[in-house]
């Protein structure tokens, strides 16, 4: 065990599998004591099980600490009381990881609006839940105290929400919002010293499974020790641990993508190219132009010359 994270409390919701147990088994070999959360569902987000037990037993047998919790993220009087016990037992909590997710994936024509709320639900309204309650009581501890306190929150996206994919609406709206959520979050919180970013993580997954990726999906710990896998869902879990640490203090609002043996720092959207009318209203008529030209041409030459 190092002591990157020695000392911290740390909640991963999702953790039972994948993306979600790669974070709370890398955050507790560097000393956090782990909430690890899991409602045990499908992939769809259907029944529930005790699939967080299995990661607490890995991480007790390797020296670890770690709870098990099975709350319902979407769920506000679950999530709560999930964060309440990490305060009430084991003193407070110093990091959350919001990574819990389900997928309900069909073309927009023939997605059921039940399939766009839940997915909406889990990602989202977990997210924003879970995000307030550790914040309410950051905020109150820093009123208390020096005014600063020890908060980290990251916030799990994906290409989809960055970049869109074919089926899922759903998904990839709740994912943008998640962005959407990170940015604001950082700003509301930046004042009492806690930090919020997001990450984009890659890896063979049950969840990209449903995507027809080839061959059946392994846990990170049922991969060889120590042997490099470009399908490990686990490779950006060394960077959520970084990020959760006090070394990390001076990032915040930030979109990482860590990608099989790379991390690409993201930029969001940003003034391309500006075109003025001269303070004159826009003509419509006159705009196809100006688009095909002023605009679109002048964004085509930027790529071609690496801008």
């Amino acid at each position: 065990m190092s002591g990157l994270l020695d000392g911290k409390v740390a909640i991963v919701t999702g953790a039972g599998h994948g993306i979600g147990r790669g974070h709370a088994l890398e955050l507790a070999k560097h000393g956090a004591t782990v909430v690890v959360n899991d409602l045990g569902t499908s992939v769809k987000g259907e029944g529930a099980g005790r699939d967080a037990d299995v990661v607490v037993d890995i991480i007790r047998a390797r020296g670890g600490s770690a709870i098990a919790d099975y709350s319902d993220v979407g769920d506000e009087d679950q999530v709560e009381a999930m964060v309440q016990r990490a305060w009430d037992e084991l003193g407070r909590v110093d990091v959350l990881v919001n990574n819990a997710g389900i997928v309900r994936d069909r073309a927009i024509w023939n997605m059921a609006a039940a399939d766009f709320d839940l997915v909406m639900k889990v990602h989202v309204r977990g997210t924003w839940l879970a995000s307030r309650a550790v914040a309410r009581r950051w905020r109150e501890e820093a009123k208390a105290g020096d005014g600063q306190t020890y908060g980290r929150i990251i916030n799990t996206v994906s290409g989809a929400g960055l970049l869109g994919n074919f089926g899922q609406s759903n998904y990839a709206t709740a994912k943008a919002a998640i962005v959407g959520l990170t940015l604001t979050t950082s700003l509301e919180l930046a004042g009492i010293g806690v930090t919020v970013n997001a990450i984009g993580p890659g890896g063979l997954t049950r969840i990209s499974a449903t995507l027809g990726s080839e061959g059946a999906p392994l846990e990170p710990d049922e991969r060889p020790e120590g042997v490099y896998d470009a399908t490990d869902p686990s490779n950006c879990s060394p960077v959520v641990a970084w990020l959760a640490s006090a070394e990390a203090g001076y990032v915040s609002g930030q979109v990482i993508r860590a990608m099989e043996d790379r991390i690409h720092l993201m930029s969001g959207w940003t003034e391309a190219v500006t075109v003025s009318s001269g303070e004159k209203r826009w003509d419509a008529t006159k705009l196809g132009t100006l688009f095909a030209t002023d605009i679109f041409q002048t964004r085509a030459r930027g790529l071609r010359m690496g801008g």
